[in-house]
C-alpha cells in the first residue's frame, strides 16, 4: 500500500509507515536476542509496542489525506490493532511467566 501512495508521499509519509511498521519486527527480534535479561526483553518488547502505535498513526495520516479508502483503512487499522493486542498480551506473558 505505501508504495502506491503519490509520488511526492512515497519517500516521506511511505518511508514512515514502512518504518514504523518494520521497527515492529525488528524490536522484537533484538528483544529475543536479549532475553537472558528479561528488563531489557521487555523494554524492547515495548519499543515493538510503541511503534505499533506509530504505524496507525501513519495510517490515519494517510486516509485523512484521502490515499486509502475506508475499506483498506479499516482493514490495515484491524491488522494493526489485532498485532498490539498481541504483542501486549506477550508482554504480559514475559513480565508475568518467562524465566
Amino acid at each position: 500500500m505505501s508504495l502506491q501512495l503519490p509520488k511526492y508521499e512515497l519517500y516521506e509519509e511511505g518511508g514512515q509507515i514502512r518504518r514504523s511498521s518494520k521497527g515492529v519486527c525488528s524490536c522484537i527480534v533484538e528483544g529475543y536476542g536479549r532475553k537472558k535479561y528479561k528488563n531489557e526483553f521487555v523494554k524492547f518488547l515495548v519499543y515493538a509496542q510503541a511503534s505499533c502505535d506509530e504505524t496507525e498513526l501513519h495510517l490515519k495520516f494517510i486516509f485523512a489525506s484521502g490515499y486509502i479508502n475506508d475499506d483498506v483503512y479499516q482493514v490495515l487499522k484491524d491488522e494493526n490493532n489485532k498485532l498490539g493486542r498481541k504483542i501486549n498480551k506477550f508482554i504480559q506473558y514475559v513480565e508475568t511467566q518467562w524465566k
